[in-house]
């Protein structure tokens, strides 16, 4: 049989070049007819008295230099030919890598594959080669190859007989919940082995033999600390994901790239790790499938991108466990990688408003008068934020009681008028005695630290004693959230803060969770541990010239309940956000928790939502915001988005009118700026900061997110119950398009919204693509004249124009828009019908009352329109009761005006339906959204 089979040679690969192999690949007749030459070759080499080596090799090359695929053995600093070849390795003076592994260089089978109850185990042993970087090599593996189900399987590679770190299930449990096992019959994969001239495992689409995984190279490699294995892609391969960092575009640039991760309190300006880590990718296939590969593992790593087109994956901990997701499509493979880490948090619906924040508010009076003035000029305004500004000595869950006294006030007068209020939350608690004795008076009660100590609940050091930091409030220990004991403190003092603060919070800003330090590891450094100094160290920020690992954040040497911090590092932001989220169920029993994180990493979007960290006010920043919010959509965050007009440096007036036509169409649309360095100020930069003619110009797009809240709410829902991503590239809803594989400039929302922004200063038109179907304008109705295929047209988007297009075939579910999203669940409902080129289309609504947590309390209605002219509005589910009616249905793309509609079997008055710029209008509908209806029309 296919599955399992040991193989001889490299194993099967989708290649260009499959029928070029020569002497390293090549068919039984290829390698039979290189014998009979290098026979001749002998003969003739004595005949003239060369050996053949000195025929076949340069002069200075090592023998054996026909690696066919060369990967990097020489990764770290300081590779010269001496180097390389003590490591075995081969040295290539005009190749890149220079230094090279040589074919032998890995592993290979001790015996045949030995079947499981859910797959193979496979036994490895070690090819004899010289050490890496002074440490002893695993002489022998486990492989474990478990068939998860159709779509899903784990390869898991680690030493035998060892124990090694791995993330324990508390913090990713990706086997418990499993739902099924594969089948034989019905599975999407196969999986073969080889054993020559090194082990590899080859994963391949059965429908249509695509490579999906192949680690059939030489390098692979099993230390304590450095782990390696490389893994080919089909030659025609379209690689995403992998993050957190700032990717100039969203396909990968496969020419030798190599991106770290690392989470590290970094502003997204260069291309180093930044604030999550997730070693996850997308490849999209030649025909449109698409699969997801995820590396569960916690420790620094890197991945190095070769254009052969192959992965290199490398680690310094822990093992390798490989899980493997074949998908119909790109969604379809999210789908598939968000069930096993975890669906998205479905946020409360006031979430999705627009909101403002500010580092830098200098009093009460200062966001007092930003709340009035944006209430004053009409701006559609849900949530305010703060941050450390209003904390006594930026202590947090305090208030300042003399800049700050009247902050409960100001959060009532907020809860009057239908807003809300969300603070930030540092993880680092002050710990330095005279602060601690003056909160003490500013804040009677207040003895966060000292209760921490009393239950245990901080990082520790090496030596067993609790690791002292630095960061806003100056001294400071770290909660370890990894221990359940710190969940009754933390949630003591967010009641604090409620109770005896009197600060009525709605939901919690988690910052600095990567975690930050503004010492190097501690106050006392850190030593020099095998941990805080690996032997190999990963491509990451500060770890240079010293190969430190701890810049900027703890000594990797401290201790936490999940291991040692070398091991969870990357894991302490999600940890927090899962303590966060359960903190928050408690003090809000019933009601749906929202925290929003900065640091990150795979299954964090189950306990939070994500914004993207401190970008600039640049125009550049806006592009890279886009290919973010699409990554860590893949990540698991529906959720998301970026600072509105920048945060850092000073906006301007266009690109901040600019960044409200993009930021109105985030999943997450949140204006924050920084407060800058003494003496500069950064302006404020919230609406109605500007002139009247800026307050008109961003209003119209604030105003068209709010109407179509009803839209956004149900991809939320999606995205929470099903894994449908809400902000998607258009490769995802045209995977076939090859164009549309490389556009990382427009968006989608859901299936239907497509946003075109600008994104350059001056300019007064975008260059949108447009994949072949129909589009509307949709302020206008206008159609999009395409033709036969996809097309890039100009648009001319003068300073108060936006680009928002509606996809022909879908029924997007609106409602009028009012200042709140509470005042605007109180307004009458709408559809946009948008036809396709068969006059069909089809949608859905999801409505709750956007707080509960119970997810069984929603009303959920299909609109289908199966057949032209026949609107059909079906209530599937409906214990929550909609009371505002249905009272409009807007068609797109009907080309005569005059309509006989009706409604339920009714006749409708003529003067109800409206032909306007494009759009038939059936209006005064007055239809009750909990019962089924049918609309009909017909031309006359």
């Amino acid at each position: 049989m296919a599955v399992g089979r040991p193989e001889g040679g490299e194993g099967e690969r989708e290649r260009e070049d499959a029928s070029k192999q020569g002497v390293c690949g090549g068919t039984s007749k290829g390698r039979l007819a290189f014998a009979i030459f290098l026979i001749v070759l002998t003969a003739v080499a004595l005949a003239v008295g060369l050996t053949l080596n000195a025929l076949l090799q340069p002069d200075d090359d090592p023998p054996h230099h026909t690696a066919k695929y060369k990967i990097d053995c020489h990764p770290d600093q300081g590779a010269s030919k001496d180097r390389c070849t003590e490591r075995g390795c081969l040295w290539w003076d005009d190749y890149t890598p220079k230094c090279s592994f040589p074919e032998k260089y890995g592993y290979v089978m001790a015996g045949d594959p030995e079947e499981t109850a859910s797959g193979f185990k496979v036994m490895l042993k070690r090819i004899s080669t010289p050490p890496l970087y002074g440490m002893t090599p695993d002489e022998n593996l486990t492989v474990l190859i478990d068939f998860h189900s159709d779509h899903r399987l784990r390869i898991k590679i680690f030493p035998t007989g060892q124990t090694r770190y791995e993330i324990p299930s508390e913090a990713l449990d990706m086997e418990t919940n499993l739902l099924s096992v594969a089948n034989e019959t019905t599975r999407l994969y196969d999986v073969t082995f080889h054993s020559e001239p090194v082990f590899g495992i080859n994963v391949t689409r059965r429908s249509t033999n695509a490579t999906i995984f192949n680690t059939g190279v030489p390098g692979m490699a099993l230390y304590p600390q450095f782990l390696q294995l490389t893994t080919l892609l089909p030659a025609k391969s379209h690689l995403y994901g992998f993050g957190e960092h700032r990717h100039q575009t969203f396909r990968h640039d496969m020419n030798f790239k190599r991106w770290s991760m690392f989470t590290r309190d970094l502003a997204p300006e260069n291309d180093w790790n930044l604030y999550g880590a997730h070693p996850v990718y997308m490849n999209v296939e030649e025909k449109g499938q698409a699969n997801m590969v995820f590396l569960k593992n916690s420790n620094a790593m890197e991945v190095f991108l070769q254009p052969d087109p192959s992965i290199t994956f490398r680690t310094i901990g822990g093992v390798l466990d490989f899980y493997i997701f074949l998908g119909d499509s790109p969604n379809h493979a999210v789908s598939l990688y968000t069930e096993a880490i975890g669906r998205p948090v479905l946020p409360p619906y006031w979430a999705l408003g627009y909101q403002l924040s500010r580092w830098g508010y200098t009093n009460l009076t200062d966001m007092k008068m930003v709340v009035e003035r944006n209430r004053a000029a009409g701006i559609p305004y849900d949530v305010q934020w703060a941050d450390i500004d209003s904390f006594y000595q930026k202590v947090v869950f305090t208030v300042d009681k003399e800049q700050w006294a009247e902050l409960p006030d100001l959060v009532k007068d907020l809860k009057d008028h239908h807003q809300h209020f969300v603070v930030i939350v540092d993880p680092g608690v002050a710990s330095s005695e005279p602060l601690l004795t003056n909160v003490t008076d500013n804040s009677p009660g207040y003895h966060m630290y000292l209760d921490g100590t009393k239950n245990d609940v901080y990082v520790k050091d090496e030596n067993g004693d609790y690791l002292v930091g630095e960061v806003w409030p100056g001294l400071t220990v770290y909660p370890d959230f990894t221990n359940a004991s710190v969940l009754d403190w933390y949630t003591k003092y967010i009641n604090f803060y409620r109770n005896n603060e009197s600060v009525d919070v709605d939901a919690l800003w988690i910052d600095m969770n990567e975690p930050s330090n503004f010492k190097p590891g501690s106050v006392n450094g850190c030593g020099r541990t095998q941990w805080d100094f690996p032997p190999y160290v990963p491509h990451i920020l500060g770890a240079e010239p010293e190969g430190k690992m701890f810049d900027k954040t703890l000594c990797m040497s401290a201790q936490q309940a999940w291991g040692r911090h070398y091991d969870v590092h990357s894991l302490y932001g999600h940890s927090m956000s899962l303590r966060t989220n359960q903190a928050l169920r408690n003090v809000f029993p019933g009601k749906r928790p929202w925290t929003m994180t900065r640091s990150s990493f795979a299954g964090t979007g189950h306990y939070a939502t994500k914004w993207m960290g401190d970008n600039q006010a640049r125009w550049s920043n806006m592009h890279w915001s886009i290919i973010g919010i699409m990554e860590f959509s893949m990540f698991g965050f529906a959720l998301n988005g970026a600072d509105i007009c920048g945060f850092w440096y000073e906006t301007t007036y266009e690109l901040c009118i600019r960044w409200h036509q993009l930021g109105a169409f985030y999943p997450f649309a949140r204006n924050h700026n920084a407060k800058g360095d003494p003496p500069e100020v950064f302006m404020h930069q919230d609406p109605a900061a500007f002139d009247q003619r800026f307050v008109d110009i961003v209003k119209r797009p604030l105003m068209t997110r709010y109407r179509l809240l009803p839209y956004l709410y149900t991809c939320m829902y999606r995205a929470h119950l099903l894994g449908d991503t809400v902000m998607r590239p258009l490769l995802f809803e045209f995977p076939v398009d090859m164009k549309a594989r490389d556009i990382d400039r427009q968006f989608l929302l859901g299936p239907a919204l497509l946003v075109s922004p600008v994104l350059e200063p001056n300019k007064a038109s975008v260059d949108a693509y447009f994949p072949l179907a129909r589009w509307f304008e949709y302020s206008t109705g206008e159609e999009v004249q395409l033709g036969m295929e996809g097309k890039t047209i100009t648009l001319d988007t003068p300073l108060d124009k936006y680009n928002l297009h509606v996809r022909g075939g879908y029924v997007i579910p609106w409602q009028r828009p009012s200042v709140t999203t509470y005042e605007s669940r109180m307004n009458p409902m709408g559809l946009i019908v948008a036809l396709d080129k068969e006059w069909k289309a089809q949608g859905e609504l999801y409505l709750d009352d956007g707080e509960t947590d119970a997810m069984d309390s929603y009303t959920h209605i299909a609109f289908t329109m199966e057949k032209a002219g026949e609107l059909k509005l079906d209530v599937v589910k409906s214990p929550y009761t909609i009371t505002v009616p249905l009272d409009t249905v807007e068609i797109y793309g009907l080309t005569s005006s005059r309509l006989d509609v009706t409604v339920d079997g009714q006749h409708h008055p003529q003067q109800n339906v409206r032909f306007s710029d494009n759009v038939v209008q059936i209006i005064s509908l007055n239809l009750t959204m909990m019962q089924n209806h049918t609309i009909t029309w017909a031309v006359y």
